[in-house]
């Protein structure tokens, strides 16, 4: 088993062969974790929260359910889950958002130059924008579609196991937002394992 933990706003990269476990962790509680993949044999191929919704007709995703990339394949399945509240909504935060959601001009740390820095390891070229699996995010639609960001559900020491179902390049940040409710308006640190 191998560990790493990753700094409050900051982020780390990795591979997982087809068959690995990986378990991100939430250290402190309502923390946040950016989490993105690529098929390590061909960039074009990513992990698509929107496909994932459609191949799941939900915008939720349960224990034993699926991510899938953009091609429409299986990408890591969820193996376990102690929280139950997760995001497939929302894009990485960036300088843009801050200054339109929160009126901040003054560029802040976020996730998608933290995603790009880690994703540089392995030569992935950045995109226009990242759309995560936004692990711990507590993201409520209401009776008239309003979409509200709240405090994460999650505690000290939940977590999510996935299992990579391809070869694959992960980033995770742990999210720099302390302008709104999910992270609890404090970003702390994320945990990962990875098991053979």
């Amino acid at each position: 088993m191998k560990e790493h933990q990753i700094k409050s706003k900051t982020g780390y990269s990795l591979t997982l062969q087809k068959g690995q476990t990986i378990k991100v962790i939430n250290v402190e509680g309502q923390q946040i974790a950016d989490f993105i993949a690529y098929n390590m044999h061909d960039f074009m191929e990513r992990l698509d929260p929107v496909a994932t919704r459609d191949a799941l007709q939900s915008t939720d995703i349960k224990e034993g359910g699926i991510l899938y990339s953009n091609l429409y394949r299986p990408m890591l399945t969820l193996l376990k889950d102690t929280v139950g509240k997760h995001d497939l909504l929302s894009p990485a935060c960036r300088p843009e958002m801050y200054k339109l959601l929160f009126n901040k001009e003054k560029p802040l740390e976020n996730c998608y130059y933290i995603l790009n820095k880690a994703l540089s390891n392995y030569n992935v070229p950045a995109p226009r924008q990242h759309y995560p699996f936004n692990i711990f995010m507590n993201t409520v639609i209401d009776k008239v579609n309003q979409i509200t960001v709240k405090t994460s559900l999650s505690s000290a020491g939940d977590y999510v196991e996935l299992r990579a179902e391809m070869d694959l390049i992960i980033a995770i940040s742990a999210c720099p937002n302390e302008e709104s409710a999910g992270n609890g308006y404090h970003s702390t640190a994320i945990k990962i394992e990875v098991y053979p």
